[in-house]
């Protein structure tokens, strides 16, 4: 029976690879949702709406009576963890209200979290995570959403799923949580200045152990979860299976970028690079890359997040393995190569 995925978020760098490997899977059809929209391709099929107008959501998604599966991967960014509840919590509210009457063949609905599930983002927590791990103060617009889902699904003949990435690295632009290009640019403007590259984040960050999620990994697990029968209703952990010190991995991503790396020196990377568009500007012209706004080359303040973090975050991938996925991608690996795809895209120098 054909599948056929709605991608919500599919500009964003977790759903734009996730459209892109349904693609390469071959036995799906795609319907991206995105609030910019975008061109028609192959298995693929763009649409612009606007998830947080409960009318304009229901009007658009009316006509996808062949949904099988949804995706969900959409965020709207605001200023404090209170106020990301209400918009997020909404789109996905208004997406589940809107096709669920309408597309009698619906079998999942996947929902991508993260680990603030955990409460990561509020300091040192216990790790490595689990997935039953008791639940912090809110407010937590992931536990919200998956509570949503789980009093959604009782007694509905469709199931769901929750994958918790760490932090997801992959190409895409314009989007509000992409590491892999704050220091792919970071390090282009340091070679540009011709000044070293420092890490610069918290002392402490700089030593403690993390974890990233490729986002090809992260779509693979992605949809494993989605079809696999014993994978219903149920959240897991994906990473790519190896842990690393910012200390160690800082150096070879100097080595690629052909730069010198100095000291740690901790600094607000949204305050120094905020003058820097005239600079990207001129290196855009001065080695022919992709005409790109300076706003949407880089994620500063995603980039300050992530530096900040002066304790472990890690979790435990077991309960994934134990179910029979069992991807593995090197992170040293994994950042050339997102490195030199941005070079042979010619998004960076």
């Amino acid at each position: 029976m054909q599948k056929t995925a709605l991608v919500v978020g599919a500009r964003g760098v977790i759903g734009g690879n996730l459209v892109a490997h349904l693609e390469r899977e071959g036995d799906w059809r795609v319907i991206g949702l995105s609030r910019r929209g975008g061109d028609d391709a192959g298995v693929v099929r763009n649409i612009a709406v606007d998830l947080l107008d409960r009318n304009d959501t229901a009007a658009t998604l009316a006509p996808l009576t062949e949904v099988t599966h949804v995706f969900y991967a959409a965020y709207q960014d605001r200023p404090s963890w209170a106020e990301l509840v209400p918009p997020n919590l909404a789109m996905l509210v208004n997406v589940v209200d809107a096709i669920e009457p309408v597309a009698p063949r619906l079998e999942h609905i996947s929902l991508m979290q993260g680990y603030k599930v955990y409460g990561a983002h509020l300091g040192p927590f216990a790790t490595p995570a689990k997935e039953d791990d008791p639940p912090h103060m809110p407010p937590e617009f992931n536990v919200d959403q998956q509570d949503f889902l789980e009093r959604r699904q009782l007694g509905a003949s469709w199931s769901w799923s929750a994958l918790r990435p760490s932090v997801v690295a992959g190409v895409g632009l314009g989007n509000p949580m992409n590491l892999a290009m704050v220091i792919a640019v970071s390090a282009s403007i340091s070679r540009e200045l011709g000044i070293p590259l420092r890490f610069p984040g918290k002392p402490g960050a700089y030593t403690s152990l993390i974890e990233m999620t490729d986002a090809n990994l992260l779509a693979r697990a992605t949809t494993w979860a989605a079809t696999n029968p014993g994978s219903r209703n149920e959240a897991y952990n994906i990473t790519n299976g190896d842990m690393f010190r910012w200390c160690t991995m800082w150096p070879k991503i100097a080595a690629f970028f052909d730069v010198d790396v100095a000291p740690p020196l901790p600094m607000s990377l949204t305050e120094m690079m905020a003058d820097k568009a005239d600079l990207w500007n001129t290196m855009v012209e001065k080695y022919g890359l992709l005409p790109t706004p300076y706003q949407d080359v880089s994620s500063w303040q995603f980039g300050d997040f992530v530096f900040s973090w002066d304790y472990d975050v890690i979790a435990d991938t077991s309960k994934s393995r134990r179910a029979g996925f069992h991807d593995y991608v090197e992170t040293e690996a994994m950042f050339l190569r997102i490195f030199q795809n941005l070079r042979d895209q010619r998004i960076i120098p």
